[in-house]
């Protein structure tokens, strides 16, 4: 049976939450005086809170996150990854922490059993209080409800005074309150503003990024930070038809040396396609795909000098995408955003592996169509469809730390459309943010390199000539929030991402 078989798995259901009435905020705030106990039969939305610094910290993640789903936990939100510095007993290793927001029917002590139990099939075992440990698993909310019993406090007691706890919590969430539950957290912080106002007491988004808290992606055995510099994806296509470069680099002579360049010019990453996405590009089948792109695959992985460098496997195809991360790719960039595959989102959730999801309507050979470039506020809609593929990945199991977002420049896009989103990158983050922080939270991927607009605007029509265009446009990007830039040219916008990292440095510290 081929990896691509093994990893097929059922689609996940999708849950739409329904808006807050004032009435409703109106009883809850009655409730809410009143301590409750044992609730049942309906379905609840919890919030658990998961920590671990012993062994394999992500691993034990994913193990904990697969038994819970078998436990009678769906899963439906995912908070970003933080790596933290230990508190309470500081002489142990740093922890991972996230959280999870999900529905049961378990009641909440038979949902605090079944925590216990993970933990302690997990290998977990009294010690030292807040000691080491392979995978800690708190309740932190349970629906609308207070527990206050011998065994079991909800909300979590000391949920306030923790930022590796606060942090995951407020990305379970969007800046728009999507449904009476999240009212009730609001209410259960005793804080004016609510869980937002609480989560600034303890210092917010300015403790993100110092030594004692990181938040960080998972990829090639390592915790990627990307916060501090902007990273450079290399684009190397084996394509004969691709706009740019198509048919240059088909001989493994030609191919190893722009390897070569493109790793000494400074790229951290390596994006490696096989198919043309342009416009009106023959479509091959995922069979065609995999004979062409393996045998590069194989010399690229076995390179010395891609030690420590990560290799992205441009596809929208998810048997193209298992067999290439069993060949040795570190993560798959699908400019479809799982749109042209329905089995995408499965298979990469069980390859564990970051996804780059793009922003495309209809795929290659029409998504330059007058119907595909309408628009009446580009960026809110391109922020809107592009959390839709992302939500409907995250219900699959691809969790949001594990995901880069990319509003595809040149892609359903005409020469305005794509400046807007040059501009509007903030924007886009920000409307993603009113449905899911975690989701908005995650790097944001632009690929502006040598593309038709900057062509247009600047007069040249050989895509060849587009590269200083295209480091205007890199600029503009990472100024405007862009975490990584996919580029022909590596070393001339090398030097531009250098210069934007140590202005936005000056800007954030001085």
């Amino acid at each position: 049976m081929s990896i691509f078989k093994k990893l097929m798995l059922p689609n996940c259901e999708v849950r739409v939450a329904k808006k807050t009435s004032k009435a409703t905020i109106f009883r809850l705030s009655r409730f809410f005086h009143v301590n409750s106990v044992e609730v049942h039969s309906e379905e609840q939305e919890v919030v658990v809170a998961l920590g671990s610094n012993v062994g394999d910290r992500l691993h034990n993640f994913d193990e904990a996150l697969q038994r819970m789903r078998k436990s009678g936990i769906h899963i439906t939100r995912h908070g970003c990854l933080y790596e933290t510095k230990p508190a309470y007993v500081t002489d142990q290793p740093h922890f991972l922490n996230s959280a999870i927001r999900g529905m049961t029917k378990h009641e909440p002590h038979k949902l605090l059993g079944i925590l216990k139990e993970i933990e302690r099939d997990m290998g977990r075992v009294n010690g030292i209080m807040y000691g080491p440990r392979p995978i800690d698993l708190d309740i932190l909310f349970y629906g609308n409800q207070r527990v206050n019993t011998d065994t079991l406090i909800i909300p979590h007691e000391r949920i306030w005074e923790r930022p590796f706890v606060m942090g995951p919590l407020i990305d379970l969430l969007g800046s728009d309150i999507d449904n009476d539950t999240i009212q009730s957290w609001d209410l259960f912080s005793a804080s004016p503003g609510g869980l937002f106002a609480a989560w600034k007491k303890l210092g917010g988004e300015s403790l993100i990024g110092k030594d004692g808290m990181k938040r960080v992606l998972p990829i090639a055995s390592k915790l990627w930070n990307w916060s501090p510099r902007t990273s450079i994806m290399g684009i190397l296509n084996v394509t004969p038809d691709s706009f740019s470069d198509g048919g240059r680099f088909l001989s493994e002579r030609s191919f190893i040396s722009q390897v070569r360049l493109l790793l000494s010019e400074g790229a951290d990453i390596i994006d490696l396609g096989a198919q043309s996405t342009r416009p009106m590009a023959t479509k091959l089948t995922p069979e065609q795909e995999l004979d062409r792109l393996m045998p590069f695959l194989e010399i690229m992985k076995n390179l010395p000098e891609m030690e420590g460098k990560l290799i992205s496997v441009d596809s929208f195809y998810s048997q193209v995408a298992a067999e290439s991360v069993s060949m040795g790719a570190h993560l798959i960039n699908d400019v479809s955003g799982g749109n042209l595959d329905s089995n995408m989102h499965n298979v990469v959730a069980a390859l564990k592996v970051p996804y780059i999801l793009m922003h495309m309507r209809g795929d290659p050979s029409t998504m330059q169509n007058q119907e595909n470039l309408k628009y009446d506020n580009i960026c809110a809609e391109v922020a809107s469809e592009l959390y839709t593929r992302a939500r409907n990945a995250e219900l699959s199991g691809i969790p949001a730390w594990r995901m880069i977002i990319d509003p595809g420049i040149g892609f359903s896009k005409d020469t305005g459309q794509n400046l807007d989103i040059l501009n509007g990158l903030p924007t886009i983050r920000s409307e993603i943010a009113r449905r899911s922080l975690s989701l908005s939270r995650a790097p944001m991927l632009i690929g502006p390199s040598r593309k038709r607009f900057l062509g247009e605007i600047c007069g040249r029509p050989e895509a060849s000539r587009r590269d200083s265009a295209t480091v205007a446009a890199v600029t503009a990007g990472i100024l405007n929030g862009a975490n990584i830039v996919r580029v022909h040219n590596v070393g001339d916008n090398c030097d531009a991402v250098k210069l934007c990292d140590a202005m936005l440095h000056r800007r954030k510290f001085s």
